[in-house]
C-alpha cells in the first residue's frame, strides 16, 4: 500500500461503512431506547441505560448504552480520571489491560461511575453472549464510554484463535475514554484496536469535550490534552465523511474540528446522528484528486485536503494553510512506516520454515564429517559442497535470529494472559530453531577466542525461549525415552564442551592449584554429559570421530584425562567405548 492510498483510503473506508446497515442498525436501537428511556419518559432519573436487541433472523444481538441527558453535562463530564492502580483489587479490577510496556492507565471517572451502577446485570449478562455472532456493543455519548468499557470487558475472555466471537463496538458522539496509557496497551493489540469504531459529527460538541480549546490550524497538540483516542474514527459532516485511524492525526483533526465549531455549539443537547447517516447513505462519496491538480499539491496531499474537507474543516482557508497540511502529511507517512514495519509472525512462517529446512540438511550432509558444529567453526573442513555451503548458512542463520528476536521481543510485550497463548502457539518453533542455531553462534563465539559463552555471551533472546520452554515443559526431558534425541536438547552444549577443552589445557600445563580447579571441572562436566547420555537428551553427533567432542576434547586430552579422573563415570564410559551402543 502506498503512502497516498493509505490516506486516501479513509473516505473509501467510510464510503464502505455508511452504505453497509451496522451503522444504521446500531443508531436505530440507540434511538429506541433513547426515546423510551428519556426522551419520552422525562421523569427518568436513572444515568444509565442499556438493552439487547436481536435485530438479525441469526444469532446476532445489538446491545446499546445510553445516558441521560442530564449526564450531558459539565458536572458530569468532568475531566477527572481514575487510575488502574486505584482500581486494583476491586470489582471494577481492568487490570487486565495492562501491558508490560504500558502498566498503568487511567480512564474516565464518570464512565466507570456509569459502568459500576450496571455491574451486576452487565454480569449476569456477560455469561449469555458467547452464542451471540455477530455481536454489536454501542452507545450514544458517555452511553459510548461504558459501550467501549463492557467491550473491553468482553475482549479480555476471547482466546486468540476465536474471533469470529469477538464483538464489534460502534459509539455515537461518545467522548475519549482514557489516557495515552490505555490508548497505546489497546493499540498493542491489534485486534483489540480493530474491534471499535467511534462516529463524530462536526456539529456534536461532545466527541470534542476533553480536547482543550487551541488553534487547531498550529499543527501542535497541548500537554494538557491527557485524554487520547484509540480504535478506528469516523468523522463527518452534515455532507460527507470520512475514516482516520493514527491516533495523533485523530487527536489534531477533533481540535481543528473543534476551533472551527465552537461557534455552532449550543449546549449539549442530544445530537441525532440519524439524518446524518441517511444523508450519508444516499451520497455517493466516491471522488477524485484530479480537480487540485492544478494547485500545485502532491497527490498525498490533495487526498488529505479532500478528506478535510469531507469532515468540515477544509475549503481554500485549509488549503492554503501550509503548515497543518504538512503536519498532517507527515503523520500519515509516520503511520505508513509504522505499518510498513509492522511485524507479521505467520506471514514470515514459510519462509522461516524453508530456512530451518536448509539447516536440517546441512545437518544431515555434515553427520559424517563431524557433525555442522565443527564444519561451521572450521571454515576449510568438510567436503567441498559443505564448505561452498557455509556462506548460505551464516545467510539463513542471520535470517533466523533476526526473525526469532523479533518474535520475543514481540511476546516480550504482550500482557501475561496472551503471552502464555502466544509461546504456546509458537514456542515449538522456537525451540527447535534455538537447538539448531544457537550451536552455530556457540561456534562464531569460541571462533574469535572468547571465554564462557553462557554468562558472557548469550543471547536474551535464547535464555527466553529456555525458559519458556522449561516452563511449559515443551520439548523436555521424557522419562521412557529409548533412542537419542535428533537435536541436542541443551542449545548450550558445545559451549560447555569448549569450555571442557580449555580447562583440560590447564590440567596438562597449569599449576598444582589450576590442575586441582581444572579438575574439578572436568567433573562437573563429565557428571552434565552423562546426565544427558543416560537420559538420551544428546545427539549421537558428538560421537562422531571428527566432532569437536571427539577429536579436540576427548581424543587430545585422553591422556590427561586417564591419569586424573580414571574414576570419573564420563571417563569410564568413553574408555571403555561404550558410545558405539548409544544410539
Amino acid at each position: 500500500m502506498s503512502q497516498d492510498s493509505l490516506f486516501s483510503s479513509g473516505q473509501e473506508l467510510a464510503n464502505l461503512v455508511v452504505s453497509s446497515d451496522l451503522l444504521h442498525d446500531s443508531w436505530a436501537t440507540i434511538y429506541e431506547l433513547l426515546s423510551h428511556a428519556y426522551l419520552n419518559n422525562p421523569t427518568n432519573l436513572a444515568p444509565i441505560a442499556f438493552k439487547v436487541y436481536y435485530p438479525y433472523n441469526t444469532n446476532g444481538a445489538i446491545i446499546a448504552f445510553v445516558s441521560s441527558p442530564t449526564c450531558t453535562t459539565v458536572h458530569h463530564l468532568q475531566k477527572e480520571m481514575v487510575s488502574s492502580e486505584d482500581l486494583k483489587g476491586s470489582q471494577l479490577d481492568f487490570d487486565f489491560i495492562s501491558t508490560k510496556l504500558n502498566p498503568h492507565f487511567s480512564v474516565h471517572k464518570g464512565a466507570i461511575a456509569l459502568f459500576a451502577s450496571l455491574l451486576n446485570q452487565l454480569s449476569a449478562l456477560k455469561l449469555q453472549l458467547d452464542s451471540f455472532s455477530p455481536l454489536i456493543i454501542t452507545g450514544h455519548s458517555l452511553g459510548g464510554s461504558v459501550a467501549s468499557l463492557f467491550t473491553l470487558w468482553l475482549l479480555d475472555n476471547i482466546s486468540l484463535k476465536d474471533n469470529n466471537k469477538r464483538p464489534t463496538c460502534i459509539t455515537f458522539g461518545s467522548p475519549f475514554l482514557g489516557d495515552r496509557g490505555l490508548q497505546q496497551a489497546i493499540s498493542e493489540r491489534p485486534s483489540w484496536n480493530s474491534s471499535f469504531l467511534h462516529v463524530a459529527s462536526n456539529q456534536d460538541p461532545i466527541p470534542r469535550f476533553f480536547i482543550s480549546p487551541t488553534n487547531g490550524f498550529s499543527g501542535s497538540i497541548p500537554q494538557s490534552c491527557v485524554y487520547k483516542p484509540f480504535g478506528t474514527f469516523l468523522l463527518c459532516s452534515d455532507s460527507d465523511c470520512s475514516c482516520f485511524e493514527e491516533p495523533e492525526s485523530v487527536l489534531e483533526l477533533m481540535m481543528a474540528m473543534n476551533s472551527i465549531s465552537q461557534q455552532q455549539d449550543n449546549g449539549f443537547l442530544v445530537f441525532n446522528y440519524g439524518p446524518i447517516l441517511e444523508c450519508l447513505k444516499h451520497r455517493v462519496i466516491c471522488k477524485g484528486t484530479s480537480q487540485l491538480s492544478d494547485f500545485g499539491v502532491s497527490q498525498l496531499q490533495a487526498g488529505i485536503i479532500l478528506q478535510l474537507e469531507a469532515i468540515g474543516i477544509g475549503g481554500q482557508q485549509q488549503t492554503s494553510n501550509m503548515s497543518f497540511l504538512r503536519s498532517m502529511e507527515e503523520r500519515v507517512k509516520a503511520s505508513f512506516v509504522k505499518k510498513t514495519n509492522a511485524f507479521d509472525p505467520g506471514k514470515k512462517l514459510s519462509k522461516i520454515k524453508e530456512d530451518m529446512a536448509y539447516l536440517e540438511w546441512y545437518k544431515k550432509a555434515t553427520l559424517n564429517e563431524g557433525g555442522c558444529y565443527i564444519c561451521f567453526k572450521e571454515r576449510g573442513s568438510g567436503s567441498r559442497d559443505v564448505v561452498k555451503s557455509r556462506e548460505e548458512i551464516v545467510k539463513r542463520h542471520r535470517i533466523l535470529t533476526k526473525y526469532w528476536k523479533r518474535m520475543v521481543a514481540e511476546v516480550e510485550k504482550l500482557p501475561q494472559k496472551e503471552e502464555a497463548a502466544f509461546r504456546t502457539r509458537w514456542l515449538y518453533g522456537g525451540t527447535n530453531y534455538r537447538r539448531m542455531v544457537e550451536p552455530l553462534e556457540i561456534a562464531e563465539y569460541y571462533m574469535k577466542g572468547n571465554r564462557d559463552y553462557v554468562n558472557f555471551g548469550r543471547s536474551e533472546h535464547y535464555k527466553l525461549l529456555e525458559k519458556w520452554m522449561n516452563k511449559d515443559k515443551i520439548g523436555g526431558i521424557a522419562n521412557d525415552r529409548r533412542k537419542a534425541v535428533s537435536l541436542t536438547e541443551d542449545s548450550c552444549f558445545w559451549a560447555y564442551v569448549e569450555e571442557a577443552i580449555i580447562t583440560s589445557k590447564g590440567l596438562r600445563e597449569g599449576s598444582s592449584e589450576e590442575k586441582e580447579k581444572s579438575r574439578r571441572n572436568l567433573v562437573n562436566f563429565g557428571e552434565y554429559v552423562m546426565s544427558l547420555i543416560r537420559s538420551y537428551s544428546v545427539s549421537t553427533e558428538i560421537f562422531q570421530p571428527q566432532s569437536t567432542f571427539m577429536k579436540k576434547w576427548w581424543q587430545e586430552y585422553r591422556q590427561d584425562i586417564l591419569s586424573s579422573l580414571y574414576s570419573c563415570p564420563l571417563t569410564f564410559y568413553m574408555e571403555n567405548e561404550e558410545y558405539r551402543s548409544y544410539a
